[in-house]
């Protein structure tokens, strides 16, 4: 992951204020973010923490650890005279880059260091970190906002992987308890057709972004019709049950053999039951809600859905064109919420969480972008037009992974309020099911 220093060094700079105000709210937004990481594991027992329940997934005791190296080896070690790291092993033991720590789906091996010890870690950094911001450097700022970013987008990781370790369970134990009402019926779906024509992309630079998001610029679409709103697990339902998960002709030829070879006949959460749907969700196991929106579905069982229902799935530029013809004071444009503005109170923020998706309102138009799941686009995930790729060791390459992988846009139930914003490029590979990943249709107009 990747940010543009010279941009944000200067926004930075332009914020700090006489007598440690901006110092104050830097470490309130610091300790409020590193709370609602400890929030989100208050419900798991000991055991919870150090297991993986696949390859893809990792312990929360090594999520924990994880973003903390993160602020002791580029925030501590860089701007802190004569810092000496909390222990000399953790460099390698939780470098997701070295490579000379375990390959990612061995990270349930680590029962060393406790998972005491690693909260004393944390504990530890926090306290270095919080000392540094009384007086901190301008170049420091923009690693203090990075780190910050990381640790939510790991939380978004962490729900997704307590999901999935919880979910794998018989006992389909229970994450949050508090009940969930049901959806709000929702309205036949409308393709709603846009222009196209000339389509500003991308962000613009001014306040934070990742590099994936950068340089705006400029495409030219077709015009192209776009679902007013996500799929409902009641028309995915339909789909199941005209035999779509065997019929090949919906279906790519890799999808079909990746269905077979794994057994996939429904998402990844859905548990027949006495001959009825269910579905697991954080707040626990339940009846399948058919006005809720489809969750936890692979881009080839996006795809085939949208070549049933003779659609497709849009491209990410289609979907930022729609989003920003309705939206535009979304996040992403400048002047928004920044680490200088007033943080959110952790235990605030996990008291009004709800962990499954809500479904559509009844308004009219296109809606439900930023809510919910993310989307599946057409979209292979690749470097944008004239991207200035850097070398430096703080961050993770987002060039690096751009093969093999599929664009998602919007936002779920477990991605932080900032991070939903018009821009952002979230990506997997085209399996993936444990992150809160939906559908909206597309079609092109001739």
């Amino acid at each position: 992951m990747n940010v543009s220093y010279t941009k944000n060094q200067q926004f930075f700079s332009s914020k700090r204020v006489d007598g440690g105000v901006a110092s104050r709210q830097f470490a309130e937004t610091y300790q409020s973010i590193r709370q609602h990481s400890i929030n989100l594991t208050v419900s798991l027992s000991v055991e919870d923490m150090a297991v993986q329940s696949m390859p893809e997934a990792s312990p929360i005791k090594w999520h924990l650890a994880q973003t903390t190296w993160f602020f002791e080896k580029y925030l501590l070690a860089r701007f802190v005279k004569d810092y000496l790291p909390f222990h000399p092993a953790f460099t390698m033991l939780f470098n997701p880059s070295s490579g000379m720590n375990l390959p990612r789906g061995q990270r349930s091996v680590i029962t060393r260091p406790t998972l005491t010890l690693v909260r004393t870690y944390r504990t530890h950094v926090d306290n270095a970190v919080m000392a540094l911001i009384k007086n901190m450097p301008d170049e420091a700022y923009p690693i203090l906002e990075l780190g910050l970013q990381r640790e939510q987008q790991t939380q978004e990781l962490m729900l997704t992987d307590i999901k999935h370790l919880l979910g794998s369970n018989p006992f389909h134990p229970t994450y949050i308890n508090k009940p969930l009402a049901p959806a709000e019926k929702v309205a036949t779906l409308k393709m709603l057709e846009l222009r196209g024509g000339q389509a500003d992309i991308g962000h613009p630079g001014l306040t934070f972004c990742f590099e994936n998001e950068l340089p705006k610029h400029r495409v030219f679409l077709n015009p192209f019709a776009i679902a007013d709103r996500k799929i409902t697990n009641g028309e995915y339902l339909a789909f199941i049950n005209a035999g779509g998960y065997s019929e090949t002709r919906w279906w790519l030829e890799e999808g079909a053999e990746w269905r077979q070879r794994e057994h996939i006949k429904a998402p990844l959460y859905w548990r027949m039951i006495d001959d009825i749907w269910h579905e697991y969700t954080l707040h626990g196991l339940m009846p399948l809600d058919l006005n809720r929106p489809v969750c936890h579905v692979s881009y080839f069982e996006a795809e085939a859905f949208a070549r049933f229902s003779g659609a497709r799935l849009p491209t990410e530029f289609e979907w930022e064109f729609a989003a920003n013809s309705i939206i535009p004071e979304l996040p992403g444009l400048p002047g928004l919420p920044t680490l200088t503005d007033a943080p959110v109170d952790a235990n605030k923020q996990m008291e009004e969480l709800i962990l499954h998706p809500k479904g559509a309102s009844s308004a009219t138009g296109l809606k439900q972008f930023f809510t919910d799941t993310w989307e599946w686009t057409s979209s292979s995930y690749a470097p944008y037009p004239a991207v200035k790729l850097k070398n430096d060791a703080a961050v993770d390459h987002y060039e690096r992974q751009m093969v093999n992988q599929y664009v998602l846009r919007g936002g779920s139930v477990a991605t932080p309020p900032a991070h939903s914003r018009i821009t952002y490029r979230n990506f997997y590979p085209t399996q993936t099911r444990w992150q809160f990943t939906g559908i909206r249709l597309a079609r092109s107009i001739i």
